[in-house]
């Protein structure tokens, strides 16, 4: 079993299964959102628990998917594509090794021009 928190604890949750390797995207929106490029996991939802989601707010960012996040400190959690059975997680707020590594990179013609893309096996322009 895996945990994890936002930075203030309003939200808190259990992956109780296997995480995918991480993916790092550099698509503007997930750009816009960190501030950088965004890496997560993954697991399915029956194996992802919610403890704590006082702060948990849901974002529609575009018309498939909507992004979780903690509305009390800001902390970029969950990303869910709709109809997907797997919820995103940003790799960061796991407690302690996620035990997941780094996979690949997505959307990298998005990329910022302030840092390097490296690490990952692959590096594809989109998804």
């Amino acid at each position: 079993m895996k945990t994890g928190s936002c930075l203030c604890g309003a939200v808190k949750y259990e992956v109780h299964g296997a995480l995918r390797p991480v993916l790092a995207c550099h698509c503007n929106q997930c750009r816009k959102q960190t501030g950088n490029y965004w890496s997560s996991t993954a697991c399915a939802d029956t194996e992802l628990s919610i403890i704590e989601d006082r702060g948990l707010k849901w974002y529609r960012s575009s018309a498939e998917a909507r992004r979780g996040f903690c509305q009390e400190c800001g902390s970029v959690l969950f990303w869910k594509k709709d109809g997907s059975d797997h919820t995103s997680i940003t790799a960061g707020t796991i407690d302690g090794p996620t035990g997941a590594p780094l996979e690949g990179h997505i959307f990298c013609e998005s990329a910022g021009d302030y840092y390097e893309i490296a690490g990952g096996a692959f590096r594809l322009d989109r998804w």
